[in-house]
């Protein structure tokens, strides 16, 4: 009989299936928002630093957090803190959060370093084509981390994950 080794690692793994309430198809772990988890012994701690600070979603992923956790044998002390120590950026979003906001219907943003201007969300490419033909309606969408755009060649209208730097 094996024994499961509780560490951080192992903690990350098992928050690759606590998914974003907004959207469903990548994991807080794939978003980037988990951003430091200890393990003590019987204790796990989770800091969470969110895209946005006021993320409405922020107190229902903590819960999920603590929810997930709590289902695992050894591990009995949660500490869940969601934190604006340090700063989230779209360029922490891993590859398979990129594959899962394109499988959402969300164009991903761009890797990018340091300063940012509009004109980035002008060559958002169309996630359902990959066409680059595409148009910035808005650069406000229903949260605020989306943009709105239009693909000139499927002729879809589409989100885009706006880059945050």
């Amino acid at each position: 009989m094996s024994t499961t080794v509780i560490d951080s690692d192992f903690i990350r793994e098992i928050l690759l299936e606590v998914k974003d309430p907004e959207i469903p198809t990548i994991s807080i772990v794939d978003l980037g928002i988990v951003t430091d988890i200890k393990v003590d012994g019987d204790a796990v701690y989770v800091q969470l630093t969110p895209t946005f600070a006021g993320c409405p979603a922020l107190k229902i992923m903590e819960q999920m957090v603590r929810d997930r956790l709590a289902q695992e044998p050894g591990i009995a002390k949660i500490t869940v803190e969601t934190t604006f120590d340090k700063q989230w950026n779209t360029d922490m979003i891993t590859d398979a959060g990129r594959e899962a906001l394109l499988k959402h219907g969300l164009a991903p943003p761009k890797h990018h370093e340091g300063y940012l201007e509009l004109d980035v969300l002008s060559d958002t490419p169309c996630p359902y084509c990959g066409s680059r033909n595409t148009t910035l309606k808005s650069p406000f969408g229903p949260t605020l981390c989306r943009s709105l755009h239009y693909c000139n060649n499927c002729l879809q209208a589409f989100e885009g994950f706006k880059p945050v730097g």
